[in-house]
């Protein structure tokens, strides 16, 4: 019962948490029809439970009742045959119904009891769970110590339910609004915010839903500046941003990576073209490393990803202008055919 109770649980958290899916798909019924299904099978899980303890309590008040009569019957023999008084009968009577008593309860402590025992074991299994990341091994410094210099921007962001100011000051709690403000404008996400109805106060919804992608990005970026770490994490942290955004924004992380290490995880090689090493990934193996003119000159997998995006960008460029002249064309036609 424990264990269907988890799971119904858990299939009703997990399909709120992810409630824009399912409207994408339009799979409420589907949602609704796999909460039904756990809930059923809880339900037959409970209903063995209560079976069981309603079918102990009532084997345990027959025992006891046939138990009592025989007792008593034999005792009232007694005491017609001069063996025992009439108080032995009594204290007979008050005897075996206090031992009685607590036994009524039996099936309905064995069943706390069972329980308990079962999240217990659910909680040992925990403790036994081997931790990835040793301190006793990083031997120098601890886990928490190294945590608290490093900055990480990640891909995908994900805010609290509270306002931009708190979620921005998430990256150093005792930063005063002004260096809020300062993160912000660094991060280019201050002209953003005070457009806002209720500005830096806006709140931002179940992770963040009520921003854009760039928003969020911008946020976790501004949120990092904040905490002014000694390493910095970005993992593809202007993937969101459109360019002229993300020239602002690298700009500004120029200026926040400066003498502080910092790597970079990007698919996008502009981004990383100034960086003191660049280590190329094929098949979670290093297959190439070096810096940017040097990958280059190498003509290998960094070269050909180089080739490959120049060609793409400029392909987008010249679709741009097309598109931009053909716009301009129609506009001119009138003109044209009234002259």
């Amino acid at each position: 019962m424990n264990t269907r109770d988890n799971e119904a649980k858990s299939k009703a958290v997990d399909s709120l948490l992810n409630f824009e899916t399912v409207k994408y798909y339009n799979a409420e019924s589907y949602e609704v029809n796999r909460f039904n299904d756990a809930i059923l099978k809880y339900q037959v899980a409970e209903w063995k439970t209560n079976a069981s303890l309603a079918f102990l309590n009532q084997t345990q008040n027959l025992i006891i009742g046939l138990g009592l009569l025989a007792g008593s019957l034999l005792s009232a023999y007694f005491v017609t045959e001069k063996k025992l008084q009439v108080g032995d009968f009594v204290l007979f009577g008050t005897y075996i119904i206090q031992l009685y008593t607590p036994l009524n309860w039996f099936g309905t402590y064995y069943r706390m009891i069972q329980s308990s025992f079962i999240d217990m074991e659910n909680m040992f299994e925990l403790f036994h769970e081997e931790q990835e990341v040793d301190s006793k091994f990083p031997s120098q410094v601890k886990q928490s110590s190294l945590r608290s210099h490093i900055g990480v921007v990640p891909q995908d962001t994900v805010l609290f339910n509270d306002s931009i100011r708190n979620n921005i000051r998430y990256g150093r709690v005792t930063a005063s609004d002004k260096d809020v403000e300062e993160a912000s404008l660094a991060a280019d996400i201050h002209e953003r915010i005070i457009t806002f109805p209720e500005g830096y106060d806006t709140q931002v919804g179940e992770r963040g839903l009520k921003l854009s992608g760039g928003e969020k990005q911008r946020v976790a970026i501004a949120r990092t500046i904040l905490k002014a770490p000694r390493i910095v994490l970005l993992d593809e942290a202007t993937s969101a941003l459109d360019t002229q955004t993300e020239r602002n924004i690298q700009a500004s992380l120029a200026k926040v990576c400066a003498n502080r290490t910092t790597i970079v995880v990007a698919h996008r090689l502009s981004t990383v073209i100034n960086a003191d090493q660049i280590l190329v990934l094929q098949d979670g193996h290093i297959a190439e490393r070096g810096r940017h003119d040097v990958l280059l000159a190498k003509g290998g997998i960094y070269a050909g990803m180089w080739m490959e995006q120049q060609q793409a960008e400029s392909t987008d460029s010249a679709s741009d202008t097309e598109i931009k002249d053909k716009s301009t064309e129609k506009l001119q036609a009138p003109s044209n055919k009234g002259n």
